[in-house]
């Protein structure tokens, strides 16, 4: 869609409202409305003012002038507000040089499009993220001096066999590992999906499946099609907003948090990605599975500085709670052809254009833009030195021998170890300017500061296991 047919777009659907939205840092949208009367078709050129130093990791006090430049490819009406309102997504300008912001997340994955195209390597990459939430009935939660405490409210919990119910309690629920995919009553949430993939559609978010997840108490997974990189990402950032206010509409609640419910499945992003150029795919080839020595050592890459990668692709500390075996959560660095215990997987497919691979280990609390831009500078820093990822694992990785399970490289176990590798590993995502080591100094200050407020606060587990001693 170009500024002309948005334009007409505003006009064809009697928009009262134009809302300008953005991604801050940590992954979250921010807006600003517009009324129509204060919309023109300037704004696609000259953008939208706004303060810039009130954004965590963003421009201090001295320096806080941003402008937020709309992209018209971006245009669909807003299904929630009352008032007719078009939405646009926005890359966040300097107002100085009129380049994109260094730390706004979208420049950044525009910045890591173009460096692909530089390298000749490639001309675009593919993604398809697969993330996985949560969606409960309330949720109840208080830090403060008198102590610690969280409770999650969900009639389809597999715990709440004994609850109360206006109307009953019905005993249609999942069990514990039992959410993968039984038809209603235990999936008490066909419904409300039905209503995000229409909403997305109607967004301009092509689906491709919806369905329950393995985890009790209403985890959920919507599918949808692979895109390239900044538009993916734009796409997940809609997809979030949709499942955030579709669940809200139902009177419910959904979260993107990795690991909400101890002792069943977390929620990960499974991103699937490719390299294609002049419109072939690169990664197609008569090796392991069907890959490319490319894709190959694009896997490498990946493998190599996974570690570093944690701290873009799991930036929480809940985050690792979720990377833990067992759980279907890939902790070990080794890639297979189907084998969901590996951390990257080579799925089946018939057709060599649908060929790629798919990094299981990242999670939905990830930035998409941030979390793209990093996989694939990662896995370009394979090609570019042809890192070869060894032989592939094929074995369940949960099961091993101890001697053959020492081998096999993990993921970091915490948020602070991660940041550590970013700290010690960057000069791969650095490159061409894609991202700046101001950018992820910030990104490290901002995220020691979620370690640390966690360090410091006490644990209801810590009384169960230290009170009496």
């Amino acid at each position: 869609m170009n500024v002309q047919e948005v334009m007409k777009m505003i006009q064809e659907n009697e928009v009262r409202f134009v809302d300008l939205r953005f991604t801050d840092t940590r992954g979250k949208e921010h807006h600003v409305g517009l009324p129509v009367s204060a919309f023109e078709e300037d704004h696609f050129e000259h953008g939208h003012p706004f303060d810039g130093s009130s954004l965590a990791g963003w421009k201090g006090i001295q320096a806080s002038d941003m402008i937020l430049l709309p992209d018209a490819g971006s245009a669909y009406v807003d299904p929630f507000f009352d008032e007719t309102t078009l939405v646009l997504t926005c890359d966040v300008i300097e107002p100085s040089d009129g380049k994109g912001y260094d730390r706004d997340p979208r420049s950044i994955a525009k910045r890591a499009e173009a460096y692909l195209k530089s390298t000749g390597i490639g001309d675009t990459a593919f993604f398809g993220p697969e993330p996985e939430f949560f969606i409960f009935d309330s949720v109840e939660w208080s830090v403060d001096m008198s102590g610690v405490y969280s409770k999650i409210i969900s009639e389809e919990a597999a715990w709440s066999t004994a609850d109360k119910f206006e109307g009953g309690n019905t005993g249609h629920r999942p069990r514990i590992k039992g959410g993968y995919f039984p038809v209603p009553p235990v999936d008490s949430l066909n419904d409300v999906r039905a209503a995000m993939v229409l909403a997305l559609e109607a967004a301009g978010v092509p689906v491709e499946v919806h369905h329950h997840e393995v985890a009790n108490a209403g985890q959920c997974e919507i599918g949808t099609k692979f895109s390239t990189l900044t538009k993916r990402a734009d796409w997940t950032q809609v997809l979030k907003y949709i499942v955030h206010n579709v669940a809200h509409q139902y009177g419910k609640t959904a979260t993107f948090m990795p690991k909400p419910i101890v002792g069943d499945n977390g929620s990960g992003m499974h991103v699937h990605q490719s390299i294609w150029k002049d419109g072939q795919n690169l990664f197609a080839g008569n090796g392991y599975a069907g890959l490319s020595e490319l894709a190959l050592y694009y896997i490498g890459g990946i493998i190599k500085h996974a570690r570093a990668l944690n701290a873009i692709t799991n930036p929480g500390t809940n985050s690792y709670k979720r990377l833990v075996p067992h759980y279907e959560a890939p902790t070990k660095l080794a890639y297979s052809a189907r084998n969901r215990s590996a951390s990257i997987r080579i799925p089946y497919v018939a057709n060599p254009k649908g060929r790629r691979i798919e990094s299981r280990f990242p999670d939905p609390l990830a930035n998409p833009y941030l979390c793209f831009s990093a996989l694939m500078m990662a896995g370009l820093d394979g090609i570019q030195n042809k890192i070869h990822p060894g032989d592939p694992a094929d074995k369940n990785l949960y099961d091993l021998p101890p001697e053959e399970d020492a081998k096999i490289p993990t993921v970091c176990t915490s948020l602070d170890q991660a940041l550590e590798y970013l700290d010690n590993d960057r000069e791969f995502l650095t490159r061409g300017g894609v991202f700046s080591n101001d950018f992820l100094d910030a990104y490290i200050q901002l995220k020691m500061e979620e370690v640390d407020r966690m360090r410091i606060t006490t644990h209801p587990v810590e009384f169960d296991m230290y009170y009496s001693l």
